[in-house]
């Protein structure tokens, strides 16, 4: 392994790295500022968003009342709406 190669190239690169930011800070004092706004639009998708991920995924009163009438046994599901239900989701899966 070539030690001395190494040292050359980490030399240049240093020397390019140098002098690029030299030339970025002779730029930048002269052309002011980089400035960043949001929108009160951007700024609500972002309170909605963390609003909705905070947001628990499953409705624990739903789900409270159906496990109540499984165990009660009164829990029925009509199958006609059951395989119109299927039949719409199956169809918009291939189109």
């Amino acid at each position: 392994m070539r030690i001395d190669a190494y040292n050359q190239v980490a030399q240049l690169y240093g020397v390019q790295q140098k002098s690029y930011n030299a030339s970025n800070k002779s730029k930048g004092s002269s052309m002011g500022s980089d400035q960043l706004s949001i929108s009160q639009a951007g700024y609500d998708y972002q309170v909605a968003k963390s609003a909705v991920k905070q947001a628990s995924d499953v409705r624990e009163d739903k789900v409270a009342a159906i496990k109540a009438q499984i165990e009660a046994g009164t829990y029925s599901v009509n199958p006609e709406d059951f395989a119109n239900k299927l039949l719409n989701k199956y169809n918009n899966v291939l189109a």
